[in-house]
């Protein structure tokens, strides 16, 4: 019965994360472009509109979360908590560091470390869902430049387009709707990632645990959202008001689709992907080369794969102990690590040779 509540707490710990980290970006665009200029107004929506997305269509990813990835039959109690610590592990330090990461992509790759440990993964279900999180952000980017050099032409040829005089109080208006369309897509899709473990178990039943996961998830929202509304905000590209609303109702449209499915999407990959569609048509590839973009992309490739190294070490640790693959996870950590600082000492010594030379 206590781990019962610990896994529920882990949960609910989680939601708040995915609150701050999926949620709060997708208020980014509003906020970068100042349509609202109070962050904490800007938080409010987010989890309000955020909670009405998980209950009201938030039950098809809940099913793919927690039945469609790897058998019901191995989520026990212990094995959720697992899960569930894994994702929330990696989700906590990126929110820390105030990078947009993505919660599906943590979750998933918590299942299906726990999938591999057993032996036991729906592998056509997974290559599905890993496709689809290419196919979208991709479909996001392209589809917010083509956009982008639009609004471009339409607010060079009539400026009032730009967000002057009277227009201004109307685009913005526009824009806050398009947050607050993107934020529902986020409730209704990245909900489930904490709740989804605790459903395939039958700890909690489907409505009970939507509901809980909302309300947490918009707790997320208000009290640990900030850092990642100011990366996605302002640290990418400024956004005019029509450049805003091309990534929001981009974005939102296109994970409200994919929640239909019951496809976990990563929200924060679609909203960023956007950004940098319009961001693109505006600047040119050198928006591309910013460090906080490289800086993002390295966290999503790393995410999935370190929540799934953290639940298949802790399966091999405390349900099926293994010392062989401890062992070999052990190892496989050290060398990388020591592979990293040998290639830093490299860099530097070649660094110090060519001051010398000069």
């Amino acid at each position: 019965m206590l781990l019962t509540y610990v896994a529920i707490a882990v949960a609910l710990f989680f939601a708040m994360n995915i609150g701050a980290s999926g949620t709060a970006a997708s208020m980014g665009a509003p906020y970068g472009s100042g349509a609202i200029k109070n962050k904490r107004l800007a938080l409010l929506l987010v989890a309000i509109s955020a909670f009405l997305g998980a209950v009201i269509g938030g039950g098809e990813v809940v099913n793919t979360i927690g039945k469609g990835i790897i058998p019901t039959d191995i989520l026990t109690v212990n094995v959720v908590v697992i899960i569930l610590t894994g994702a929330t592990f990696t989700l906590f330090l990126s929110n820390l560091m105030g990078i947009p990461l993505s919660t599906s992509e943590v979750t998933v790759g918590s299942i299906v470390g726990v999938g591999a440990a057993y032996h036991a993964v729906y592998t056509s279900k997974l290559i599905v869902i890993i496709s689809f999180w290419v196919i979208i952000p991709i479909l996001s980017f392209l589809i917010t430049l083509i956009l982008g050099r639009l609004i471009n032409y339409a607010e060079n040829r009539w400026t009032h387009l730009k967000g002057h005089g009277k227009w201004a109080k109307w685009l913005s208006i526009l824009l806050i709707i398009g947050g607050c369309f993107e934020a529902f897509s986020a409730g209704m899709n990245n909900v489930a990632n904490s709740i989804g473990p605790l459903v395939g178990a039958e700890i909690l039943t489907a409505s009970t645990g939507i509901m809980i996961g909302a309300i947490f998830t918009a707790i997320g929202a208000l009290t640990l959202g900030s850092k990642v509304l100011e990366t996605n905000g302002k640290k990418i590209t400024k956004l005019s008001l029509l450049q805003g609303s091309a990534v929001s109702f981009t974005g939102g449209g296109l994970v409200v689709i994919a929640s239909l499915f019951g496809l976990p999407i990563p929200l924060t990959q679609v909203t960023t992907c956007g950004i940098l569609g319009v961001g693109t048509a505006k600047d040119g590839l050198k928006v591309l080369q910013k460090d906080v973009i490289k800086r993002i992309a390295m966290v999503w490739v790393i995410s999935p794969l370190a929540s799934l190294v953290v639940s298949y070490s802790l399966i091999n640790l405390f349900a099926v102990f293994n010392l062989y693959n401890l062992l070999v996870i052990f190892s496989t950590l050290i060398a990388t690590i020591g592979s990293i600082y040998l290639l830093k000492l490299v860099r530097k010594e070649k660094r110090n040779l060519n001051n010398d030379k000069a």
